[in-house]
């Protein structure tokens, strides 16, 4: 009996030896495996890289022809070279270097060109890699270096506050067309948020929706953005972002140039901005009419609805330009989404300033020439006036005035008429 049971007990430990065997060789194979397809290091050729991108592109003969770097940059080949040797004088990352055993590393234009198609095209990080051979992680440190440097760099030219002489052109491109103290429409987009974290989905998803970050914006008719206020969770809407933007701290806070404008009669003096219906019956915004009755109410209508789609367009043109904010933003970090927002919008008025001159635009030689007296000025001499809690709280009573908003709205719809009446083509 004794002897049965050792048996049993030696062939039971045999079979517990063999399993506990076999599962240590299964996992040193795995671990063996997994090593060999991780590789340290991918040997991808990147002076290869250099060379190809260099031929297509940048050298004096090209493959590819001007409007086909343009298309496929969205800029074109000066604005382009431009940015590169800006980063490329600040910033060490942008160097090229050799590295411990003597050998080049990445040029700037390989880097450049990775960080410019991940944004233009939305692609991944690694997808860049097959072309300007470089790795997913170096990808995405271009990407983040890239939106910081041209932030750092452009983002204070290229998102500047309007300035007098900027406010004179908005002013005059206004008049020509139907609304004197006009500087530009305003409204709000939505930018999914795909990896938004789970315990901020409540907050930045409206209904059943998905989760997005809302982008107000101002813009003029060559689709320049002179305002982004980009963060406010999706659950809002334009009231409730407006009550959070800055748009109106300048007039507030006495840093605005003073304007001034004249409308069927009545002098003005604060600018305002095309709206949609949603937005408050303040003096610094008109809105369209939703029922008009009499033939001058519809002409008004007509010519608002049709001048306000100037921040729309500036909206399809900016995702046109950058697949990245058309889809849904892949990042995590809130505050590199915002990066990336803010160096796109840069980009774009860069693009916008460098073939402004290729627009269809409003004529304004008029004015500039003297050859017509203009009713709306501003006053390039005016200083800032010190602010105080009084005086602001009287700018604000001004601003969100909604007599002057009324009077305002029956002035421009007698101008629209007088100007537009008899003309067929409006």
């Amino acid at each position: 009996m004794g002897d049965e049971v050792d048996r049993r007990l030696n062939a039971a430990l045999d079979e517990a030896v063999d399993e506990y065997l076999e599962d240590t060789y299964n996992d040193i194979v795995k671990k063996q495996k997994k090593k060999e397809r991780k590789r340290a290091y991918v040997e991808r050729n990147r002076e290869e890289g250099h060379t190809r991108l260099w031929n297509d592109y940048f050298s004096e003969n090209p493959t590819f022809p001007p409007h086909l770097f343009r298309r496929r940059f969205r800029m074109n080949k000066d604005v382009f070279m431009r940015i590169v040797d800006r980063l490329s004088e600040n910033y060490p990352f942008f160097q090229q270097r050799r590295d411990a055993v003597g050998r080049l590393g990445l040029s700037p234009l390989q880097k450049c060109t990775a960080a410019l198609r991940m944004l233009a095209y939305g692609c991944a990080a690694d997808a860049v890699d097959e072309y300007l051979r470089l790795g997913e992680s170096t990808a995405l440190s271009c990407l983040t270096n890239f939106t910081e440097g041209v932030i750092n760099l452009f983002g204070e030219e290229y998102m500047r506050r309007p300035t007098p002489e900027d406010l004179q052109r908005l002013l005059d491109i206004g008049e020509i067309r139907g609304f004197p103290g006009m500087i530009g429409s305003i409204d709000c987009m939505h930018w999914e948020w795909k990896n938004c974290p789970t315990a901020w989905k409540g907050q930045y998803t409206r209904g059943s929706g998905k989760p997005t970050i809302v982008l107000e914006a101002v813009a003029s008719q060559d689709l320049w953005i002179w305002h982004a206020f980009f963060g406010p969770p999706g659950t809002l809407n334009d009231i409730n972002v407006l009550d959070r933007s800055p748009v109106f701290d300048d007039i507030l806070q006495g840093r605005a140039p003073r304007v001034q404008y004249l409308v069927n009669g009545h002098q003005y003096g604060l600018p305002y901005y095309l709206t949609d219906g949603i937005y408050p019956r303040w003096s610094t915004f008109i809105q369209s009419i939703s029922n008009p009755q009499s033939p001058e109410a519809q002409l008004f209508a007509k010519v608002q609805e049709s001048t306000r789609k100037d921040v729309e367009r500036a909206f399809g043109v900016l995702q046109a330009r950058f697949a990245i904010v058309k889809n849904p933003a892949i990042l995590w970090d809130k505050t590199q989404i915002g990066m990336v927002m803010q160096t796109c919008i840069i980009l774009h008025n860069m693009i916008v300033e460098n073939e402004r001159n290729g627009y269809i635009g409003c004529d304004i030689s008029e004015f500039e020439e003297g050859d017509s007296s203009r009713s709306s000025e501003v006053d390039m001499s005016y200083t800032r006036r010190p602010s105080n809690l009084r005086t602001m709280l009287e700018i604000r009573t001004q601003v969100r005035d909604p007599h002057t908003h009324e009077q305002l709205k029956f002035d421009l719809i007698q101008n629209i008429w007088n100007k537009f009446g008899n003309d067929e083509n409006v």
